[in-house]
């Protein structure tokens, strides 16, 4: 394995022509240059150097290291730039996996404030229901997923994953704007027992039998689909009412729908997730920051 510092410290003998002249540009002692060169001749395990009279030649083997030393020492100088970009924010990659309400409200927000201060740094946003999500990142499919969980839920994760909680998203109750309960500020959910309902993912809709069946109920769920714009044109069709997140209620087309806290209160929890060693990375870092600051404006909903 040859050593860059000897493969530059020969590149300027080659062009220097001497030991001395190189240690005069490179401000090293002669017999520092001396022994750097032997240390690279006996790694290439053939002689570099010839001396006629006075002068010094490369041998064949020097000639064939000078040919490749320019390129070799290019690259690493490109490697060396890209990396302090690296860690300087100037550039970077982050795959973040969420989920569909939150990558319709707090990631593309989340994303302009990057674009905005941090132009290098690129995301892949993929898109996936937890517990998936979490799993695609165990996978390694990604580096930050958002998820989130219900009271009395924790996510079973390998130790080595931080949870890094964002917000508390109040639910909300969606309604016809010509439903008799759509006058009202807030709606118990009891007074919905016989309404027909719309579920979302599966584990929103096990967070909505099990609300249910708190109050002694169960919903006649009719239809179940975790795309909140078919919830929302089913619910605006009259096909029945549904659970959403306070979070989504800034993006719904409130005129033929209209959201409604309820009673009693209930919240879901949303966090970040990424392997602790990641934190370390200059791009996932800030990355998360962003979505720090994005959520916790959001914090109340």
């Amino acid at each position: 394995m040859f050593d860059s510092r000897h493969i530059r410290t020969f590149h300027e003998v080659v062009a220097a022509g001497s030991y001395s002249a190189a240690a005069r540009a490179l401000g090293y002692t002669q017999p520092a240059v001396t022994q750097q060169m032997k240390a690279l001749e006996r790694a290439a395990g053939t002689p570099l150097f010839t001396r006629v009279g006075r002068t010094m030649q490369l041998t064949e083997a020097g000639k064939s290291l000078a040919r490749h030393a320019e390129s070799i020492l290019g690259t690493l100088t490109a490697a060396e730039s890209q990396l302090k970009a690296y860690a300087r924010l100037r550039t970077g990659r982050v795959r973040l996996c969420g989920f569909p309400s939150a990558n319709a409200t707090l990631v593309p927000e989340a994303l302009s404030s990057l674009a905005k201060d941090h132009p290098g740094i690129q995301v892949e946003l993929l898109e996936c229901e937890p517990p998936e999500s979490l799993r695609r990142l165990e996978r390694g499919e990604c580096d930050i997923t958002l998820a989130f969980t219900y009271p009395g839920l924790h996510e079973e994760l390998p130790e080595e994953v931080a949870e890094i909680r964002l917000m508390e998203d109040q639910l909300t109750v969606l309604l016809p704007t010509g439903h008799p309960l759509a006058r009202r500020r807030a709606v118990h959910l009891a007074d919905l027992a016989e309404e027909r309902w719309i579920a979302g993912c599966p584990r929103c809709r096990a967070n909505l039998l099990h609300e249910c069946a708190e109050l002694g109920f169960v919903p006649d769920i009719r239809f179940a689909t975790d795309d909140n714009l078919v919830v929302q044109s089913m619910v605006g069709q009259g096909l029945g009412v549904a659970m959403m997140p306070a979070l989504l209620l800034p993006s719904l087309s409130l005129t033929r729908v209209c959201g409604r806290a309820l009673q009693p209160a209930a919240r879901r929890h949303i966090a970040a997730y990424v392997y602790r060693d990641h934190l370390r990375i200059p791009a996932t870092a800030v990355a998360l920051d962003v979505l720090k600051t994005v959520a916790s404006n959001r914090v109340g909903c």
